[in-house]
């Protein structure tokens, strides 16, 4: 999910009612009552609204967070969580294994991307709600399960909704510390009728679902053993208020689990026709010093242009949740924001749109791939 300027005048037609202090109590009974608890800016107060009014803002492509399942937690933690991980954040390594990489993106495989996707998109959509939603996420954890080699485990992630969130892991050989994590969301949406609408979320986020699918088969099959831990993450609920995300970064972060880097994969699979395909570096919510060693990185294995978009906003997509609790995070997107897929949460988020392309979708598996190894040699 990325939105677009245009939203400001939603919240006008919604009656806020401020909910600070939010007590546990408060949210035992109106989480009963079906109110969702949002947060619509960083520095502003979380609101109740209703699941139509929510409806609304996202129809009105406004970003927020549902902090409904986290708010008691992060409340009081962000602002500590921040100034800690700002102290312990480690130097990112020079870039040093180019030939290894290249030996493994060589391996990747759009066709394999392709079968994954027709998998994906075939259901009638992958809402975190939905029947469809879980069979999604069931049909991402045992394909990737069955490529894992010893030592490695593949799980569902659970949440108090019917879709789980997918997690691989994959131990590391000299340390058990810190973790570099790639993430992608497997949910979509059709923004007219999320629970049952046709929700085919092939850019959004199949793209880059596949991807990490991808690339995780190849560090599979070519006997990858890093020397600190990978994790390949697939988060339920991104498109309702970045729901999954929002639970395993404050489950990490309440573990004291060390994180290295975050990156997230959110749409990569089209450039509007007509404009020169680009890696846009998301340009706020992220690392600076994770940009810019990935402007080192990216020359190294394509010949793409990297490039800054323009700011995303406050709860852009996955990274934003680790990014509250100070990881460093980077999500290198598709196009500048004005050529990404004007398609997305409809019907029409399909392979067949003019403008989606697997070559261009290649380039961000191949970076991505190199990130991984990378970071945990």
């Amino acid at each position: 999910m990325k939105f677009t300027a245009a939203f400001g005048l939603a919240c006008a037609a919604i009656a806020f009612v401020s909910a600070v202090p939010v007590t546990h109590d408060e949210i035992e009974a109106k989480s009963s009552e079906g109110l969702r608890l949002l947060k619509l800016e960083e520095d502003a107060d979380p609101i109740w609204v209703t699941e139509d009014e929510k409806l609304d803002l996202l129809k009105a492509k406004k970003q927020f967070f549902d902090v409904t399942n986290t708010w008691e937690y992060k409340a009081g933690r962000i602002a500590e969580a921040k100034a800690e991980k700002e102290m312990q954040i480690a130097a990112f390594p020079t870039p040093s294994h180019t030939t290894a990489i290249k030996a493994l993106t060589s391996q990747l495989s759009t066709t394999n991307m392709n079968t994954y996707l027709s998998t994906l998109t075939a259901f009638n959509n992958r809402y975190y709600t939905s029947t469809t939603g879980l069979q999604a996420s069931t049909y991402i954890r045992d394909t990737v399960a069955g490529w894992a080699t010893s030592g490695v485990t593949v799980s569902f992630y659970n949440h108090t909704w019917r879709e789980p969130s997918v997690v691989a892991k994959i131990p590391g050989k000299t340390a058990s510390t810190p973790v570099t994590i790639l993430g992608a969301h497997m949910d979509s949406i059709n923004l007219n009728s999320p629970s049952s609408g046709r929700a085919p979320g092939a850019d959004d986020d199949g793209s880059g679902t596949v991807n990490n699918m991808e690339i995780f088969r190849v560090l599979m099959a070519n006997g990858f053993a890093p020397a600190t831990p990978v994790e390949f993450h697939w988060y339920a609920g991104e498109e309702a208020g970045l729901l999954g995300s929002q639970d395993i970064a404050a489950d990490y972060d309440s573990q004291g689990i060390d994180v290295k880097a975050m990156m997230e994969l959110d749409m990569t699979a089209y450039y509007k026709p007509g404009t020169t395909p680009v890696f846009a570096l998301e340009a706020d919510y992220i690392s600076t010093t994770f940009n810019t060693w990935l402007k080192t990185l990216i020359p190294l294995h394509s010949t793409m242009t990297v490039t800054m978009d323009t700011k995303c906003g406050y709860a852009c997509s996955d990274h934003a949740s680790w990014y509250e609790y100070g990881y460093p995070t980077s999500m290198p997107f598709e196009a500048v924001t004005g050529n990404d897929n004007p398609q997305i949460h409809s019907t029409g988020d399909t392979t067949s749109v003019s403008g989606f392309s697997w070559t261009h979708s290649l380039e961000f598996a191949k970076i991505a791939l190199a990130y991984v190894y990378e970071m945990s040699a």
